[in-house]
C-alpha cells in the first residue's frame, strides 16, 4: 500500500496493530480521523492516555476497575461463596449480560497455552488458591472457552482446587466445543450457567 504521507502511514501502522484491523480498515479510520477537528482528535487521543493511566485491576478478582475493588466485588448483594473463573474481562461482560449469575468472578488474564508460551505462572492463579484458603467458598465454576487450551487450564485448576472441600462445576456444553465464551449468545450462555455440571477429568 503506497501512502503518500509518512504521518498517515505511521497512523495506519499503529491502528493495524490492533486485533481484527487490517491495513485497509486502518486507512479508512485514519482518513476519517484526518477530517475531524483538532478538538475531536485531542479528545480521542486523550481518552486512551487517560484510560491507560487510570484503569486498575481489582485487588480481589483481577477484573478491570476504576477503583481498587471493582463494583462486582464491592456489591453486598453478590454471593461471595460462588466464584466464576473466566479468562478475561470480555467473558465477565458476556456473563453479566445474561443477568443470571449473582456470584463473583476470578479473572485469570489468559489461559494455559504452551504453543504461545503461556504457562500457569503467567496467569492470575495463585490469588485464587489463596482466596480458597482464607475465605468461605462453596463453589468454583469453570467458565473458560471450550477449547483445548481452556480444557487444559480447567484440568490444572482442578488439580490445585481438589484438596479443598469445594464443589467444582463447569458450564454445560450448550457452549459449543471449540468456541470462545465471549461469542456465545446470551440465552445459550445463561442456560449453560443454569445447567452447569460437576467438573470431571476425562
Amino acid at each position: 500500500m503506497n501512502i503518500p504521507s509518512k504521518y498517515i502511514e505511521e497512523a495506519v501502522e499503529q491502528l493495524s496493530s490492533l486485533p481484527g484491523i487490517g491495513k485497509r480498515t486502518a486507512l479508512r479510520l485514519v482518513l476519517n480521523l484526518l477530517n475531524r477537528s483538532g478538538e475531536e482528535i485531542e479528545r480521542f487521543s486523550a481518552s486512551f492516555t487517560t484510560m491507560k493511566s487510570n484503569v486498575l485491576k481489582c485487588s480481589m478478582c483481577g477484573n478491570v476497575s476504576d477503583l481498587t475493588v471493582c463494583t462486582i466485588c464491592s456489591n453486598p448483594r453478590r454471593n461471595k461463596e460462588q466464584i466464576c473463573v473466566v479468562e478475561d474481562i470480555r467473558d465477565v461482560l458476556a456473563i453479566e449480560a445474561t443477568e443470571s449469575y449473582l456470584g463473583v468472578y476470578h479473572v485469570l488474564g489468559g489461559i494455559i497455552s504452551p504453543m504461545d508460551g503461556v504457562g500457569p505462572s503467567d496467569l492470575n492463579i495463585l490469588p485464587l488458591i489463596e482466596k480458597l484458603k482464607t475465605e468461605t467458598v462453596k463453589e468454583v465454576i469453570f467458565a473458560l472457552s471450550a477449547t483445548m487450551e481452556g480444557d487444559t487450564t480447567n484440568y490444572y485448576l482442578y488439580k490445585k482446587i481438589s484438596p479443598f472441600a469445594i464443589e467444582v462445576t463447569t458450564l454445560s456444553r450448550g457452549v459449543s466445543i471449540g468456541s470462545e465464551l465471549q461469542y456465545a449468545d446470551e440465552l445459550t450462555l445463561s442456560r449453560s450457567l443454569l445447567h452447569r455440571q460437576p467438573f470431571q477429568i476425562v
